[in-house]
């Protein structure tokens, strides 16, 4: 007891001093929290797998640090890739401390914006799990239960998934799924999804899921921060530059390894040799080292237009949300001076799914970057619930 005090008290520690340290230091305090026992021993996946339905619980942990007023579990849970094999997601767990109502809480199902692809770029297992997420205070004070899956491959081990939209659609259903596993009663089978930019991809796609994958739960609301929708012109526009560089070593080595497809036949030799250390590095805590390796191979990078060499073009095209209606309200937030995913990607997109049927908000924020765009989305998406009848307590705005 007195061990697990003192552990405790060590990560606290760490937590507060984030603020003051260099992103060199902020590295290896993050690998100094990776590669604690309890940590490593609770990502670890039992083998064999004990049985079980997409969405159950394989183990949870409670985590220091919640939001005031709320208690937060580390999970790890049961999924299933693009193909209904099982695979094993980690995730985090936030709710209120209050009582929950009658009826229970709605359930936010949250996708991450890209944080890397390695094990240890996940979310849950960050310094700071509950700083990324953006609005996930003002979802507490309102009632909901928060829960965010770091994606398969993430977190735990498993087969890469970034940008593989039809797996990371199921992994926000199963989150809701594991939330109602881990909470019981106290949550009830309503969910809202809400997603930043790679994040974005993964709530459309399980907004398209939901009915036929998970028709036990009710998806009242999707929400979406400047999305990755079109992949094909999101390369063309970033791959100039060390973030579409980035973006392409992560999605290329993923569709290669998801679909089984030689690189030889997309990237260069140069890029093909650096992508196993792109590859293992997260953003933000290592940018500099991810920029050394990025910068050398802007214009060096493919061999071919993606858009019109096979099988890629079909592949982005295959992971491009959309082309049916929803069978929920969607809400799109876009900043207009994002540089990132471009103003006009997501104009082209809402025209395509309000011409598909689907009822669609879209705001458009003069100023907003692609950093800060869901940040500055928040007033105006609580507004949004509001008018179709969300909250976290029941199905009726209060």
């Amino acid at each position: 007891m007195i061990r697990r005090a003192a552990s405790a008290v060590a990560m606290i520690a760490a937590v507060g001093l984030l603020a003051a340290c260099s992103p060199i230091q902020t590295a290896r305090l993050q690998e100094d929290v990776d590669s604690a026992p309890g940590v490593t021993a609770f990502y670890t996946q039992p083998d064999p797998l004990p049985s079980g339905e997409p969405g159950s619980v394989i183990r949870s942990a409670p985590v220091l640090g919640a939001p005031p007023g709320s208690v937060a579990t580390r999970i790890l849970f049961r999924s299933t890739d693009l193909n209904g094999r099982p695979v094993v997601n980690s995730g985090l767990l936030v709710v209120p401390d209050s009582p929950a109502p009658a009826g229970g809480r709605t359930i936010v199902s949250w996708g991450h914006p890209t944080t890397g692809v390695a094990e240890r770029c996940a979310p849950s297992r960050a310094l700071d799990p509950y700083a990324s997420v953006e609005g996930l205070t003002d979802f507490l004070n309102r009632g909901y239960a928060v829960v965010y899956t770091d994606y398969t491959g993430m977190g735990t081990a498993g087969p890469d998934s970034y940008l593989v939209g039809d797996t990371a659609g199921r992994n926000i259903l199963d989150a809701a799924r594991a939330a109602r596993d881990v909470l019981g009663s106290t949550v009830s089978d309503r969910v809202v999804l809400w997603g930043h930019s790679q994040g974005g991809q993964a709530v459309l796609f399980a907004a398209q899921l939901a009915r036929s994958y998970a028709p036990e739960l009710d998806v009242e609301a999707a929400a979406v921060a400047a999305p990755a929708t079109d992949l094909a012109s999101l390369l063309r526009d970033d791959i100039g530059d060390i973030s579409g560089v980035t973006i392409g070593s992560y999605a290329f080595q993923a569709y290669s390894t998801v679909y089984d497809e030689p690189l030889t036949t997309i990237l260069t030799p140069h890029a093909i040799t650096a992508l196993p250390a792109m590859n293992d590095l997260c953003l933000l805590t290592q940018n500099k080292a991810l920029h050394t390796i990025a910068q050398p191979l802007v214009g060096r990078f493919l061999t071919s237009d993606p858009e019109t060499t096979e099988p890629w073009s079909g592949l982005l095209a295959q992971n491009t949300p959309g082309g049916s209606a929803l069978a929920m309200p969607l809400f799109v937030a876009q900043g207009e001076s994002d540089k990132l995913v471009r103003p006009s990607a997501t104009d082209a997109f809402v025209a395509r799914a309000k011409g598909d049927g689907t009822t669609v908000t879209y705001d458009r924020i003069p100023g907003a970057t692609h950093a800060t765009v869901a940040l500055r989305s928040l007033r105006s998406l609580f507004d949004w619930l509001h008018s179709v009848g969300v909250s976290g307590t029941s199905t009726s705005a209060t």
